[in-house]
């Protein structure tokens, strides 16, 4: 009796707490996930193409001395820049100089006997007419006349070269632009000739404008030389294919130029070639010898349908967007895509003009879900995605 005393209190409590009450109530069902949906716009868009390129002055020049001599004069500044035709090196002129006096001096003495061996021939001439000489005498002195009008020419001769030569001994530049420092210091003993032989001074490189050189894939060439064909058929009539350029902490391609080279051959060993486009470069930013990012415009404009990127997922190598239909519910559609253009991006296949593309909330979408949709305009949409 005792016991059953002691247990029955907890066997009323559990009857009771197992017993249903008219409180409880059916699991409320989820809320529907609200998303912001857009449709496309419509606007011209051009493909692009981006590659790795380096960058190169159109020209440079290695300043090397054409006399040899000691280093006498430095007359710029390192790394400033230099017109065509500045003095740049003063190789030391005296030994020169002396030269061009002695052959100054040979050149007097040749006119000299110039002006004697005329005197000679013309006597000889007169003779000869009376019998006064032999043949053979008046030959001889004939010969005296044209060996001094020779040595007159050679000595001629030796006065220009000199004068070449004290010329070379200021040794300017042959280009505008930017001058690497001295290769040498003063007093250094420099050696003239070619260039083989002579001693490098300094390096200069023209700025502006400058070629930026990439390597591209044959499709990519081809597609680039149809565009060419286009253009000189009219379809495009007076443009040229479009470059732009990004540096290395540059995130959009500020620098604008054009196609002006591919090269006619492909190299066998890397199956790429060679193209080339030209770049205003007036502020020297683009520095021959910096690589950068380069896109090549890969089409002529045309008419497409674009969406703020952020609306794209990717599921393993496909693109997809999710379509919102006219009954809320969420449709999973598979997207070819195109250029970006300023936060929006070109969808080729996968969605039409009057399509409702969730542009935020995509993380929150099941196949088939039914979802609350704010109609917003794509190109809002692309705005606050922008940093």
């Amino acid at each position: 009796m005792i016991r059953l005393i002691v247990y029955l209190p907890l066997l009323v409590v559990s009857a009771w707490s197992c017993s249903p009450t008219g409180d409880n109530k059916a699991a409320a069902a989820p809320p529907m996930p609200e998303v912001k949906a857009a449709q496309p716009v419509r606007q011209t868009v051009t493909d692009w193409d981006e590659f790795t390129g380096h960058i190169e002055a159109i020209d440079a020049v290695d300043v090397r001395p054409r006399v040899s001599g000691y280093l006498d004069k430095i007359n710029f500044k390192a790394g400033g820049k230099v017109k065509k035709g500045d003095l740049l090196f003063v190789i030391d002129p005296k030994p020169l100089k002396a030269q061009l006096n002695f052959a100054q001096a040979e050149l007097k003495q040749a006119k000299v006997k110039l002006e004697l061996a005329k005197n000679d021939s013309n006597r000889a001439e007169r003779l000869f007419k009376v019998k006064g000489i032999s043949e053979e005498e008046y030959d001889s002195r004939s010969k005296g006349l044209a060996e001094a009008a020779a040595a007159l020419q050679s000595a001629q001769a030796n006065v220009e070269t000199a004068q070449l030569n004290l010329d070379y001994t200021e040794v300017r530049s042959p280009i505008d632009g930017r001058i690497t420092r001295e290769q040498l210091t003063l007093g250094n003993l420099v050696n003239g000739g070619t260039a083989g032989e002579a001693t490098l001074l300094a390096t200069i490189v023209s700025t502006d404008p400058v070629y930026a050189y990439v390597d591209a894939d044959e499709s990519a060439v081809l597609k680039y030389r149809r565009t060419l064909l286009k253009s000189s058929q009219g379809a495009v009539a007076g443009e040229r294919i479009q470059v732009s350029l990004a540096l290395a902490d540059e995130t959009d391609f500020p620098h604008q130029g054009f196609l002006d080279y591919i090269s006619p051959r492909e190299d066998s060993a890397t199956g790429t070639v060679s193209l080339r486009a030209v770049f205003d470069n007036p502020d020297e930013l683009l520095a021959p010898g910096y690589f950068a990012r380069v896109r090549i415009q890969g089409s002529v404009p045309y008419p497409a349908l674009l969406i703020p990127d952020k609306a794209i997922g990717r599921d393993q190598a496909q693109r997809f967007v999710w379509v919102v239909k006219d009954n809320g519910e969420v449709e999973y559609r598979k997207v070819t895509i195109g250029p970006h253009v300023d936060g929006l991006r070109a969808i080729k296949e996968g969605v039409g003009e009057g399509d409702w593309v969730v542009v935020e909330g995509i993380q929150k979408i099941r196949p088939g879900a039914i979802v609350k949709a704010t109609r917003i305009s794509a190109q809002s949409a692309a705005d606050e995605a922008k940093p």
